[in-house]
């Protein structure tokens, strides 16, 4: 019974690792001259045509915007503004195709045949285990979905923050879930990146300034 349980919790272990690889891969970029003690409010940057006319934006536009405010807001604590804003958003999104390799276990065959003994004239049986063979690797053709986080300096138009996050998607349109997967991989990045000392997003004991 202990060995079953120590095998399942193994198991486990692996199926909880591969999941957590097949999350969205993430990399963020910053100035070195940034100060992010500095900022406190953001506004998004309008996309016009060549006409200088402004469009309306689709329900993905959208989502991808309020995915981006919403963790602004709650986890740096700043606020979208109308006017004079500290810093200005763009983002652009991006879906290719692409491929994977997956891979299915193969076994040998397994099961009973049947012989006959000549000397007792008699029948019997003899049970062959199926075993591990190995994998069999094969492409399996996928869509991903790629979103860029840019944010300048709304007084100097530097850009001091640009971070993206692909992973796989289902469709051309992505789907609000997947936006939000994709942006939280960008702020986890950003955050993690704070933690270590390369830059920090509230400013506190940062290298690129203090409070």
């Amino acid at each position: 019974m202990k060995s079953r349980i120590i095998k399942f919790l193994g198991v486990a272990a692996v199926v909880v690792l591969v999941l957590a690889g097949c999350g969205p891969s993430a990399h963020v970029e910053t100035s070195r001259n940034a100060n992010f003690s500095k900022y406190r409010t953001f506004a998004w940057a309008e996309k016009r045509d060549r006409r200088g006319h402004t469009g309306s934006r689709t329900m993905m536009e959208n989502q991808v915007r309020d995915a981006v405010s919403g963790r602004l807001e709650s986890r740096m604590g700043w606020r979208q503004v109308a006017r004079n804003p500290d810093v200005i958003l763009s983002y652009d999104v991006l879906v290719e195709r692409g491929s994977r390799v997956a891979s299915d276990p193969r076994y040998s065959w397994g099961g009973f045949r049947t012989f006959y003994n000549p000397y007792s004239r008699r029948f019997y049986n003899v049970y062959y285990p199926s075993m591990f063979m190995g994998y069999d690797n094969y492409e399996v053709p996928t869509k991903e979905g790629t979103i860029t986080v840019t944010m300048a300096d709304a007084r100097t138009d530097e850009t001091v923050m640009q971070g993206w996050a692909s992973d796989e998607v289902n469709s051309r349109r992505l789907s609000g879930r997947e936006i939000d997967r994709i942006v939280d991989a960008i702020f986890r990045k950003w955050e993690s990146g704070s933690r270590t000392g390369r830059y920090d997003t509230r400013g506190r004991n940062s290298r690129y300034g203090e409070r």
